[in-house]
């Protein structure tokens, strides 16, 4: 195969899972997937606000009586799975309805930030890029004011993992470094940046950044590894039937 064939196999790959990372994005009309966002955005609400929060005993214990409550009708219907179409996502690319409940970019999940995803138009040198933007409330602080970096590493995690897909052929984490220079600041916006690096067989080189008002707070490099989607799928299709 030509080198032309496979820059044109390449780029259809890239254009491919885009399309249908764009499409997923803009599938907010979708009333289970917006009854889910607005239960997850509600939780969050009350997690920011309960970590420092200054209620009197008293409040407390009427609020955890509301939760409680909460807790209880969530109780009464079946456990699903969070991945449901992990095995769609795999096969054809595609970022799969169960990114909504990821523990970091997860609109559903109440514990996620969330880390939000845009793909940009590929510039003149072919670049494959991801950006995404955070703003990390209370329940991320680790340092007075500044971002816990262990949730720094794995939001480097999700947006470099995103990134490698931009190649078509999904894989794993196998390695990631983090150098943290600068504190990154709680309640602030953020820009993160992943950048595809290279292809070799197997193996998927990224890199990414942090920053805050343009300036670099934490950047990461990583390695990842393809594997057979196939048998996660199937591993998925056993621990439904449990």
């Amino acid at each position: 195969m030509s080198q032309d064939s496979d820059v044109e196999n390449e780029m259809m790959a890239r254009g491919t899972w885009a399309e249908k990372f764009k499409e997923f994005q803009s599938d907010r009309g979708n009333p289970r997937r917006a009854a889910f966002a607005r239960v997850g955005n509600a939780t969050r609400r009350v997690i920011e606000h309960l970590v420092a929060t200054t209620a009197t005993n008293e409040d407390l214990e009427s609020i955890a009586d509301q939760i409680e409550s909460v807790a209880s009708a969530l109780e009464r219907y079946p456990m699903g799975r969070t991945y449901e179409g992990f095995s769609e996502a795999a096969n054809a690319g595609s970022p799969g309805g169960f990114f909504d409940h990821s523990p970091i970019s997860g609109v559903a999940n109440p514990i996620a930030p969330p880390l939000r995803f845009e793909i940009p138009d590929m510039d003149s040198a072919g670049e494959k890029r991801i950006i995404g933007r955070a703003n990390f409330g209370s329940a991320y602080e680790g340092p007075p004011g500044c971002v816990h970096g262990g949730y720094l590493a794995a939001s480097f995690d999700e947006l470099l993992g995103r990134a490698q897909s931009l190649g078509g052929n999904p894989a794993m984490t196998a390695n990631l470094t983090i150098n943290y220079r600068k504190p990154t600041p709680l309640k602030c916006d953020l820009e993160f940046e992943g950048i595809l690096v290279k292809v070799d067989g197997r193996k998927v080189y990224t890199s990414g950044t942090c920053k805050y008002n343009g300036i670099v707070t934490a950047e990461a490099e990583a390695l990842f590894v393809s594997i057979n989607f196939e048998k996660l799928a199937e591993l998925a299709r056993l621990q439904r039937r449990i």
